[in-house]
């Protein structure tokens, strides 16, 4: 077996175009990457290392479609893990969606910007560590696929809720579902993450989401209101022909469209924001609304935001942490706040796990929080006792204001468009 003599990461670039290859190849070197170069679905096949990190494909080849070279990779046991990123001028959505189902980990339309081909390859990376270095190690492929399956077909799910609050006044605004594993079922998949990126990566993703949804907006449907409900979506789901399955899910419910805030996860996966945006208009007008998570951290997520237009943004958790201590950390979401509050959209403060961070996040203006300190997520919803027991936390630890489902003097926030209003709840 082939050893890496040193730590830089092998980047096999798949091109027919010489200029295009020549000078990719150069800026990539700069960053540190080894670049190898294949003109042709022949060597790439000549050209494949067990040492090889990452692989940039373009569709158009001379002897063979990008699509088979991807598909061959994906059944050699050899290439399988490794992970590619297509590069193609085409921007059709079934091509997309073709490439993803073939194996590919990620789709990016030409031209591109450098930096952001960068930060995807690093984000791909990173998901594929999860299988090569984490509990699928061990488990073939099939056995995978397998389990997915029974999943689905025996829909397993579990949805659990986390309690989103208003900081200032303190109240309650809504609920995370998150779509877990039974306890009882031993799992190498019992990771949310890893069974939702398992589901994507083997064309399942779509069937695993909407029996998440399903039962997350059935349970809801006892407790939740006129609360808002956030569900996690992948930019697939909402690129796919199912609208009208979706719909389905909220048609004649108690669950209000309207109360839907829909959580846009995985933005690596967008290869062009700006007619992502237009697959979002059809959502909003049936009612939905869009937040985008991890904001401040990293680039992706300040285009997102950009291009998506939506009505919240949440605050990466690694930005929240430790915020009490970090002058750096306070700027950066001192600015989040400035541009929500100016933009009229809502802020939420991820993972807030300590009594000083949310102190300081209250001092800063962020309109809402969630995190363990103040409600772990929980497959059983008791609404009052979740009140009773965040406001008496609030009270002692915080001295801030008691919880109230009516403030007397409410300062409503009104979010995007005009049609989203929060008036303490």
């Amino acid at each position: 077996m082939i050893k890496k003599a040193n730590n830089r990461k092998s980047i096999l670039l798949v091109d027919d175009d010489h200029a295009i290859t020549q000078t990719l190849s150069m800026l990539l070197e700069t960053r540190g990457y080894d670049v190898d170069i294949a003109h042709s679905g022949r060597e790439v096949f000549e050209k494949i290392t067990d040492t090889l990190d990452l692989i940039l494909l373009d569709l158009v080849l001379p002897d063979r479609g990008g699509f088979d070279v991807c598909r061959k990779l994906r059944e050699n046991c050899t290439t399988k893990q490794i992970p590619i990123i297509i590069l193609s001028a085409k921007l059709f959505s079934e091509d997309i969606v073709e490439g993803l189902y073939l194996g590919a980990d990620d789709y990016l339309t030409k031209p591109f910007e450098y930096e952001e081909l960068v930060a995807r390859m690093e984000a791909v990376m990173r998901r594929r560590s999860v299988f090569s270095d984490g509990p699928l190690v061990l488990h073939d492929d099939q056995s995978i696929i397998c389990e997915i399956r029974q999943i689905i077909e025996q829909e397993l799910i579990v949805p659990f809720f986390q309690p989103i609050f208003l900081l200032n006044p303190f109240a309650l605004l809504g609920f995370e579902a998150l779509g877990h594993l039974p306890d009882s079922k031993d799992s190498a998949l019992s990771n949310p993450e890893l069974l939702f990126k398992c589901a994507l990566r083997f064309g399942f993703y779509h069937d695993l989401e909407m029996i998440s949804w399903k039962k997350a907006v059935a349970r809801a449907s006892e407790f939740i209101g006129d609360k808002k409900l956030f569900l996690n979506c992948n930019p697939y789901l909402v690129e796919g022909q199912k609208f009208d399955v979706i719909k389905s899910i909220f048609d004649g419910g108690a669950v209000k469209v309207d109360n839907v805030i829909l959580e846009i996860t995985e933005r690596s996966a967008i290869s062009d924001f700006k007619i992502f945006y237009q697959y979002l208009a059809r959502y909003r007008e049936y009612g939905f609304k869009f937040a985008v998570d991890d904001v401040g951290g990293g680039y992706a997520s300040l285009e997102a935001i950009v291009a998506t237009r939506p009505e919240v943004v949440k605050i990466d958790r690694h930005i929240v942490n430790d915020l009490e201590n970090d002058p750096f950390k306070r700027s950066i979401v001192k600015f989040v706040v400035a541009f929500c509050k100016e933009n009229r959209i809502l802020s939420v403060a991820e993972g807030v796990e300590r009594k000083e961070d949310l102190k300081v996040l209250i001092d800063l203006g962020v309109d809402a929080g969630q995190g363990y300190y103040l409600c772990k997520p929980s497959a059983v919803i008791n609404p009052q006792e979740i009140i009773n027991n965040t406001s008496s936390v609030m009270r002692m630890e915080t001295q801030a204001p008691p919880f109230r489902h009516q403030p007397e003097s409410p300062a409503p926030y009104l979010i995007a468009d005009g049609s989203f209003y929060i008036t303490g709840l």
